[in-house]
């Protein structure tokens, strides 16, 4: 592969010339598959269409939904392919993971570009996610390469016996992957579960779907076996079908807190299965008064505002000393205001549209609540097709105070590019606040105090966590740099994505005692 400029969610600008160049090709080349439709052994049922956030007008696909016997036949077809997935040599399912991973990068200008038109993600966020879902597949095969296929020997208690311990797939695994990350919450369960040796069935969302087919094709091309990982397209109903079969041995799901929940509880029936549920955040950064706080208002942007707001991992509460309380909020009110909102394909947009009609439902809903019960310093507008725009859903990246901290802004998962800012007399205070929550993914300090940075390191609850970070309060995880999973109401199996303990959670062990005759 030839050295090209490599965008990481740390990346925090991209001057580079060829990397717009490429980008701009890929809009070119992703336009030329518009209209079209995807078709797949096991999507027969009803015809539905995938349009643009941007421009709701742009027909991006047509795909049909899986019927519950479609997942059936998913499923059982996946049960035949396992057998012989699994049994194919560790090092042979690495190579065709590697060669995927290398696929996807080759085409991350037009996989991004499709991205950005079916999602709403900016140029950086769209290569970014397209870039960790290569990384994603390769630190997994990796970290096979690394333990020798995860198969090693014990100690012995006689001569004439040998003992080893294995790790084996399960056979069939179920991913259910969110919108926001596409590509990367796709690949990274469905590559884990692949090089452990598992086939797959994937269920995209529905606003998702091109980009997951185009995902499969990378796979497939790469020389995956196309048993061993089947496409189901559809709504909520494909996803508790997958969920409810009995041949699905395992399940990854990304998505909300409560469907997250009803997943964990309905999915194990007539014994326990292995279900990994990555749910939502509810993400504070604190900032004290001994913080840098130009530092703290461009972390905490890009955190807020970033994709809209629509990551789980995004900030949306802060707590701020009240000795700079004010001064903070007018420089992140600032930063809100310098943004660029609209056509996320074009080069100096940073905040795309959001999702659909309901998030910008729900982003007028809780400005009207901000003005209401606090005061809105930043944004609070949608903005319309007749100020100049494409017909999309747009809104105003957001700023709110002066609401109480018990307030539900500060409580419920939003998804939308706002955040709420709130005084705080003591690290104390900030801490037992941050912690308030049902929610434990993600958490940011901004700080110039040793002291301060070690309690809140030690005391804050939150798998994933950041100190003194312009490039995201809250967000910005790598694969093999920081592991990314949530605690509490975040995530299920306090194994983190992207980590070192990921992996072995698709496998089972197998204690294999052999005694010489």
């Amino acid at each position: 592969m030839t050295s090209r400029f490599r965008v990481t969610y740390a990346t925090l600008t991209a001057d580079n010339e060829d990397l717009h160049t490429a980008y701009e090709h890929g809009v070119r080349t992703a336009k030329s598959w518009l209209g079209t439709t995807v078709t797949g052994e096991f999507a027969t049922g009803p015809a539905f269409t995938v349009t643009s956030p941007s421009e709701t007008s742009i027909l991006l696909c047509t795909a049909h939904s899986a019927t519950q016997s479609d997942v059936d036949r998913a499923v059982c077809s996946a049960a035949r392919a396992a057998k012989t997935w699994a049994a194919t040599p560790w090092p042979e399912r690495v190579a065709v993971l590697r060669a995927a991973a290398d696929l996807i990068s080759e085409r991350s200008s037009e996989l991004a570009a499709l991205m950005s038109m079916e999602v709403g993600k900016n140029r950086l966020e769209a290569l970014g996610d397209v870039e960790e879902s290569a990384d994603l597949i390769r630190y997994y095969c990796a970290q096979f390469e690394q333990h020798d296929g995860f198969a090693q020997d014990m100690e012995q208690l006689s001569e004439v016996e040998r003992t080893r311990s294995v790790l084996r797939p399960y056979g069939v695994w179920g991913v259910i992957s969110p919108f926001n990350f596409p590509m990367a919450l796709a690949a990274g369960p469905a590559g884990a579960a692949l090089v452990a040796g598992n086939a797959v069935v994937l269920k995209p969302s529905r606003q998702g779907t091109f980009t997951a087919a185009k995902l499969v094709e990378c796979l497939r091309e790469a020389g995956l076996p196309e048993p061993v990982l089947a496409l189901v397209p559809g709504g909520d109903e494909v996803g508790r079908a997958l969920v409810a079969h009995p041949g699905v041995d395992g399940l990854t799901f990304t998505g909300s807190s409560a469907a997250g929940k009803a997943v964990h509880r309905e999915f194990s029936t007539r014994h326990p299965k292995p279900v990994l549920c990555e749910m939502g955040g509810k993400n504070a950064a604190i900032v004290t008064a001994s913080a840098d706080l130009d530092v703290a208002a461009a972390g905490i942007a890009r955190s807020a505002f970033g994709f809209s707001g629509q990551k789980c991992s995004a900030c949306s509460r802060v707590y701020v000393d009240r000795a700079v309380h004010s001064a903070l909020v007018d420089k992140l009110a600032a930063r809100a205001g310098e943004l660029v909102v609209g056509d996320p394909t074009q080069r100096n947009v940073f905040v795309g549209p959001v999702i659909d009609a309901d998030a910008v439902d729900r982003f007028r809903d809780a400005v009207e609540h901000a003005r209401e019960h606090g005061r809105v310093v930043a944004g609070g507008e949608l903005l319309r097709r007749d100020e100049g725009r494409a017909d999309g859903h747009f809104v105003l990246p957001t700023v709110i105070t002066d609401l109480p901290t018990q307030d539900r802004l500060f409580r419920d998962e939003l998804f939308v590019p706002l955040v709420a800012v709130a005084p705080v007399d003591s690290l104390d205070e900030a801490l037992a606040l941050a912690n308030d929550t049902d929610y434990g993914l993600t958490a940011g300090l901004f700080s110039g105090d040793d002291a301060e940075v070690e309690r809140f390191l030690d005391e804050i609850e939150a798998g994933v966590v950041y100190v003194n970070r312009a490039a995201g309060a809250t967000t910005g995880a790598w694969p093999g740099v920081q592991p990314f999973g949530g605690w509490k109401g975040s995530g299920s199996s306090g194994k983190a994505g992207g980590g070192v303990h990921y992996v072995q959670q698709y496998l089972r062990e197998q204690s294999r005692t052999v005694v010489a005759r």
